[in-house]
């Protein structure tokens, strides 16, 4: 690997962009799809809320989304270790195109119906979680091993572009076009997905081809299970998300604490966003840390440590600047954590365990919601976001205690 130095050491590397025009496919599809395909999950709460007046049915939009993440997931997961994972990934990306597709129909009608909403949306759901193990587990057969870093960092970018722009390009293209416009903004975001997915070449498990069943999946959990620093990434993040998760309380500190409206709210919920977008577009660094174990703990630990004092905040400059500095520190353990996982999964168990991640990374932080919900009506704000601060703190060092090799961990030199 080239070396790099002075600023360009410390900006992103895109050295995998230029390098593999595969990955370059794939980005710029998951890109697009990622940041378009957001607006359609921006719409669709929107239009089910002007459709019923109903909250509690907005809310259940994530409750049927939930169903198939935490079903399906693990499906598509034994699927990827076992068939094509190109093949795999143009049926479920087709699949959600066609369901984002029945929304642009379902929107123009001169009645649409909430039911039909909810359908689709499971639908995009199911098929989105069917695939997402063979497309997270994509990128060590693409890339070098010693590029493998740098484009887990160029994935966060996109991600971090599409958190912060996306709910923004959602709200304009809803006033102007309307949701069945939005809507057909989305699928063109999915389509180009599934033109990157058919344009790859065939990509078979090392290894692998046992068909998915249950025998699959419980050697996926036992693989989990053995792998200590794998499983220490899993649970350090479950900490940091269950006890030092406060989004649910954004609306409430804006009107309680800062005394401003909506357009606060909305700056809470994007400042994270904006920290791990800076974290990305200077990630140069990450591709040189090699004592990565004990890089993720502090970023961990950085991150209880910010949401700690973003408790005590009472001016909105200060509660930005720390929720960013937690965005950040969250995006750099991210990368880390997934550069472990794919440096200590064999190709024929990436399908799995990228599967198993992903149901780690999507429900942590709604169970973080519900602790720090319920918490702060039981004592107040301040309290449930400053012990869950503190908690996730005290957790990481615990974890560090209990799986020792995870701060053992080092990286094999990069050449």
């Amino acid at each position: 690997m080239t070396q790099r130095s002075g600023l360009r050491r410390f900006l992103v590397d895109t050295t995998p962009l230029r390098t593999s025009p595969e990955y370059r496919r794939l980005w710029l599809g998951q890109g697009l799809s990622y940041v378009l395909g957001e607006v359609t999950y921006v719409a669709l709460p929107f239009q089910v809320y002007k459709l019923t007046g109903s909250t509690f049915a907005v809310g259940a939009i994530a409750l049927v989304e939930l169903v198939p993440l935490l079903s399906l997931t693990f499906i598509g997961g034994a699927a990827a270790d076992a068939l094509d994972r190109r093949r795999l990934l143009v049926f479920s990306e087709a699949g959600t195109t066609a369901s984002v597709a029945g929304l642009v129909v379902n929107a123009a009608l001169p009645h649409p119906r909430v039911d039909v909403c909810f359908a689709l949306a499971f639908f995009a759901a199911a098929f989105g979680s069917l695939g997402v193990g063979a497309s997270r587990s994509l990128i060590p057969r693409l890339v070098p091993p010693e590029h493998v870093t740098s484009a887990l960092a160029l994935n966060s970018l996109y991600a971090s572009i599409g958190a912060v722009a996306a709910p923004a390009l959602a709200g304009v293209l809803i006033k102007t076009v309307g949701v069945t416009g939005a809507y057909a903004v989305g699928v063109g975001g999915f389509t180009s997905s599934l033109v990157a997915f058919w344009l790859l070449p065939s990509i078979v498990p090392i290894g692998g081809g046992e068909p998915p069943g249950l025998r699959s999946l419980i050697e996926g959990f036992r693989f989990l299970r053995q792998q200590r620093v794998i499983l220490g990434c899993f649970l350090i993040d479950t900490v940091a998300m269950v006890f030092g998760m406060p989004s649910a309380l954004f609306p409430a500190i804006a009107i309680v604490r800062l005394h401003a409206g909506a357009a606060v709210v909305g700056y809470l919920y994007a400042a994270p966003a904006a920290g791990a977008l800076i974290a990305a577009l200077f990630s140069g660094w990450l591709g040189h840390v090699r004592r990565q174990g004990i890089a993720i703990v502090a970023a961990a630990t950085m991150w209880g440590v910010a949401i700690t004092l973003f408790g005590f905040a009472t001016t909105l400059w200060l509660a930005l600047i720390l929720l960013a500095f937690a965005g950040g520190a969250d995006a750099v353990s991210a990368v880390l954590r997934n550069r472990i996982m794919f440096a200590l999964t064999p190709d024929a168990l990436q399908g799995r365990v990228s599967a198993a991640y992903l149901a780690q990374v999507t429900s942590a932080p709604r169970l973080g919601n519900l602790e720090a919900g319920g918490l702060a009506s039981l004592t107040s704000i301040r309290f449930s976001i400053v012990s869950g601060g503190v908690a996730c703190v005290v957790g990481c060092l615990l974890l560090v205690a209990a799986i020792p090799s995870l701060i053992r961990y080092e990286a094999k030199a990069q050449t």
